[in-house]
């Protein structure tokens, strides 16, 4: 055994503290509490070569695992104090520690970032849901089996998502990140199905499989885009999955087209097509906040179909701005938008009357699958391609003016199609 495979392994002992939370009450954070302090004297010996990772050993101090035993007693405090449930808080800690203690078992073993995720994946959403069912015996809020594998299973994604672009060091932080969302779920979710949570794991994980092997996608964004999947099929249904994966797929073959020759052109997409985490996060983040709007519309002062039509509209932006940049750089030259000069091939803001009608049939297809999926009237139909269509010229200003400054690739898809969400929900409220 390895080094890192046994530190990892005393940090997953470390976690099952979690599990005393049901019985400390007020005093939940003392357990990790104490801990940390006690590793805030450790200076050399066994332990601190067990615990401490290479900049631990530079600093000459556990700083490591004292952020990772001073987060997980940081969310305990919030137990009593805000009432986190406690599902909640075990989820977080253990799926975080194990799925670590799986990744680099399955490192240990094998020399592959894709299997060891999959054992990140796999260790963390065992690892939660047995944790989640041991405090629930011990008197913690109750809930049904399916609901906690729901938890369990989008903590682990989560917690492996945000492991692939931050470090050990940023444990406390990625600790709050998942504990608030986890909470976010709590409050929104209705009770989950197993037939609910295998439908979404067998479609997210296969699509998600899909589209790693045809190299459409990179390990971040295949995780990104399953975590999404989860939660479209889990907190919406099957339609919301429906949308969300034809926008995948089909912007997943847009970009592989006739790669060579936009690479040629200097239009391509780097990393041969395989986008990350920032890309999927980026054209999918406004629909998550819709989807999460729509869970949560028994709270608020709107519908939930404004929240359905924030997300179609979002989506259909997406679609329209791929579809757009992928199929209209193959021609040209292509015109600013805002001036209507002509440009080079790859400058920022710049479309093809091709690339504009692809965009529109992306946005006309976001809607037809709407009317399927979801009984959309006529009306509502020319309102998701709209919002479809406000969104994609939106990206185009944004990108001729802003792009390259203060906003980023990423920045400028969020800012579109959260504008195209919102246009079609604004028009939904006023004219449906």
């Amino acid at each position: 055994m390895t080094l890192p495979l046994r530190r990892a392994a005393a940090y997953a002992l470390c976690s099952l503290l979690a599990l005393t939370a049901p019985f400390l009450g007020p005093y939940a954070a003392a357990p990790f509490a104490a801990v940390a302090a006690a590793a805030y004297v450790v200076r050399d010996g066994v332990v601190f070569r067990l615990l401490a990772f290479p900049w631990d050993e530079h600093a000459e101090r556990l700083r490591t695992f004292i952020g990772f035993a001073g987060g997980a007693a940081g969310l305990a405090v919030l137990v009593p104090a805000l009432e986190l449930p406690v599902v909640v808080y075990v989820a977080t800690v253990l799926a975080l520690a194990f799925g670590d203690l799986g990744y680099r078992a399955v490192l240990d073993y094998r020399e592959s970032r894709v299997y060891a995720t999959a054992g990140f994946a796999v260790l963390g959403t065992l690892a939660a849901f047995l944790g989640q069912l041991a405090v629930v015996e011990a008197g913690a809020t109750a809930a049904t089996p399916p609901t906690y594998a729901f938890f369990a299973t989008a903590a682990a994604l989560l917690a492996a998502l945000l492991r692939a672009v931050f470090t050990e060091r940023d444990s406390p932080l990625l600790l709050a990140v998942i504990a608030l969302l986890l909470w976010l779920f709590w409050t929104v979710a209705d009770p989950v199905s197993w037939t609910r949570i295998a439908v979404a794991l067998a479609l997210t994980l296969g699509f998600g499989a899909l589209s790693f092997v045809v190299g459409s996608s990179s390990i971040p964004g295949l995780l990104t885009g399953v975590f999404l999947g989860l939660l479209a099929v889990v907190l919406g249904g099957y339609g919301w999955f429906a949308v969300l994966i034809t926008f995948f797929g089909l912007g997943s073959f847009a970009t592989k087209y006739r790669y060579e020759e936009k690479k040629s052109r200097g239009v391509a997409e780097e990393n041969e097509g395989a986008r990350g985490s920032g890309n999927v996060l980026g054209n999918s983040a406004a629909a998550l906040v819709a989807l999460l709007l729509f869970a949560s519309a028994a709270h608020l002062p709107w519908s939930a179909q404004v929240f359905l039509y924030a997300y179609l509209g979002s989506v259909a932006t997406a679609l329209a701005d791929t579809l757009s940049s992928e199929i209209g750089g193959l021609y040209g030259p292509p015109r600013l938008l805002t001036t209507l000069e002509p440009v080079e091939p790859g400058t920022d803001g710049g479309v093809t009357w091709q690339g504009e009608l692809a965009g529109v049939a992306g946005a006309a297809l976001i809607a037809l699958i709407g009317l399927v999926a979801f009984s959309l009237p006529p009306l509502g139909v020319l309102l998701v391609v709209a919002g479809g269509l406000v969104g994609m010229t939106v990206d185009s200003i944004v990108g001729a003016t802003l792009e390259g400054g203060l906003f980023g690739n990423q920045s400028v898809n969020f800012t579109a199609t959260a504008s195209g969400g919102f246009a079609a929900a604004v028009l939904a409220l006023l004219l449906l």
